[in-house]
This record gives C-alpha cells, sequence and structure tokens, in this order.
C-alpha cells in the first residue's frame, strides 16, 4: 500500500513540475521574444517599420498641411520684408543686398517646405543606421536559457510535493506579471514608433518657421525633438544591453521562488528604465 502511495506521489511530483517548467517556459519566452525583437525593430525607419503607413502620412500631410505651411511662410516673408524696409529707414538708405538676402532666405524657407519629409526621413536614416550598428555589438542573450531551466527541474526534484505545491501556487502569481511585462515592452516599442509618425505627419509647419529668426525656434526645437526620439532607440538597445547582462549573470539557486523574483526584477528594472530612454534623450536634446 505505502508503495502505492509513493507511486502516485512521484507521479504528481513529475507532472507537477513539468507544469512548473512548462509554465515557466511559456511566460519566459514571451518576455523573451520581445525583448529580442528590440534591436531589428530600432534599426527599422519610419518608411519600413509598419509598410503603409508612412505614405499615408505623408500623402494627408501633403495634402491638408502643407498649403497651410505656405501660408505661414508667405506671412513670415512679407513680415521679413516690411522688417527689412523699417530697419533701413523706410528705404532712405537703400541697399541692393537687403533684398537678394530676403531673397535668399524665402528661398531657402520654401525648400525647407517642399522638402521637409526627406530631411525628416534624412535624421531618421542617421539614428536607425547608430542603432543598427549598436544593435551588433550586443552579444549576450537577452533569454532565460534553457540550462537555468533545467537546473530548475534539478533542485524541484529533489524537494517534496508540498513544497512543490507552495512553490507553483506563487509562480502562478507571478505568471501575470511577467505576461504584463512583455505586453509593456511592446507598447514602449510601438509607442515610440507611432509618436514618430505623429511627429512626422506635422512636419510641414515647424519647417515653414524656419525663413524668420524669431520664430524659427518653432522648428529648432521640432527638429530637436526628432534627434530626441530617433536617438532614444540607441538609449532603448543600451538598456537591453545591459538587461542582457543582468539576465545571464543570474544563478539558480536552491530558492527557486527568490531566483524567479529575482528574474522578475530585472524585467520591471528593464520596463522601468525603457520608459526612462524617452525623457533622457530630450534631456539630452534640449526637446521640449
Amino acid at each position: 500500500m505505502e508503495l502505492i502511495f509513493d507511486s502516485m506521489a512521484d507521479y504528481i511530483k513529475d507532472k507537477l513540475i513539468d507544469g512548473i517548467i512548462w509554465v515557466l517556459t511559456g511566460l519566459f519566452d514571451s518576455v523573451n521574444d520581445e525583448v529580442a525583437n528590440v534591436a531589428s525593430q530600432m534599426a527599422k525607419s519610419p518608411e519600413t517599420f509598419i509598410p503603409g503607413v508612412y505614405p499615408m502620412i505623408k500623402s494627408t500631410s501633403e495634402t491638408v498641411l502643407l498649403p497651410i505651411a505656405g501660408i505661414i511662410m508667405t506671412f513670415i516673408a512679407c513680415y521679413e520684408l516690411i522688417q527689412m524696409v523699417i530697419a533701413y529707414n523706410n528705404m532712405q538708405n537703400f541697399e541692393t543686398f537687403i533684398f537678394m538676402k530676403w531673397f535668399v532666405k524665402t528661398y531657402v524657407a520654401v525648400m525647407a517646405i517642399t522638402h521637409c519629409f526627406d530631411f525628416t526621413m534624412a535624421i531618421f536614416d542617421v539614428t536607425c543606421k547608430v542603432a543598427k550598428d549598436a544593435g551588433g555589438l550586443i552579444t549576450e542573450s537577452t533569454a532565460v536559457t534553457g540550462p537555468q531551466l533545467s537546473h530548475m527541474r534539478t533542485i524541484l526534484e529533489g524537494m517534496g510535493v508540498g513544497e512543490i505545491l507552495v512553490i507553483y501556487a506563487q509562480i502562478a502569481g507571478l505568471a501575470a506579471g511577467l505576461k504584463l511585462i512583455s505586453i509593456i515592452i511592446f507598447v514602449v516599442i510601438y509607442g515610440r514608433m507611432i509618436e514618430i509618425y505623429l511627429l512626422v505627419s506635422m512636419a510641414p509647419l515647424p519647417f515653414s518657421t524656419f525663413g524668420n529668426k524669431e520664430q524659427s525656434h518653432i522648428g529648432q526645437n521640432y527638429v530637436r525633438s526628432l534627434l530626441a526620439i530617433g536617438f532614444q532607440g540607441f538609449l532603448i538597445l543600451i538598456v537591453i544591453g545591459i538587461y542582457a547582462v543582468l539576465i545571464q549573470n543570474i544563478s539558480v539557486t536552491d530558492d527557486i521562488v527568490g531566483t524567479i523574483w529575482g528574474i522578475m526584477g530585472y524585467n520591471i528594472l528593464l520596463v522601468f528604465s525603457l520608459f526612462k530612454t524617452g525623457t533622457l534623450s530630450k534631456r539630452v536634446f534640449s526637446a521640449q
């Protein structure tokens, strides 16, 4: 009879261990997959990240905002000419150079508006190249690996059914947290790209202000915002590199739950750091 109970206990124990490893594998895979995709996502430009979105944004912006930008630029050009006339004592001190200067500034302003999308894409081409090069230098794996899970199984096999039941219950509680983290990572990555699309869609308006010194701070701040969100991808990859080193240095101990909580802590730290990259990048480029 005792042999039957022992066999049943071993069977239940094996099934519980299999369940724990299966749950952990599935949980870690969802986070690992999201983290592993970050490097490839950061190297994509707005034109290739979500095919079809950029042409739609460009077409809509050129149809709706470009005429408004032209009106703003025309107003600024007229204002500049009036200011020049007033500055030269209502043409009493006439100099041909002032008209040449006004013509060149107006020409540059027109070129800035008509090629604003080329300028914005040039900025992102540079930042994507930086992100691609940085991603190639991250050599550590960002995954919770098979050997780590195998070591967990070995430790679990040395425990009693009661201990495994307690661990199983705690791991079930951690499942929702790890799933939420994988979703947050997805939101951060795609949220950044949506912000890029929104910024790009407004390009004609801030570019229309470059013709006037007093109003050009609008365009300058816009360019700083583009640089900030572009180089945010580089900071995200640095965060991923740090996370990769931390996750690979985790040692699985007899305290299985403590080890899993440690992994959970690193993932929470990853999410917190990803959110901070946007603020830090804007601070570096003084973007408002």
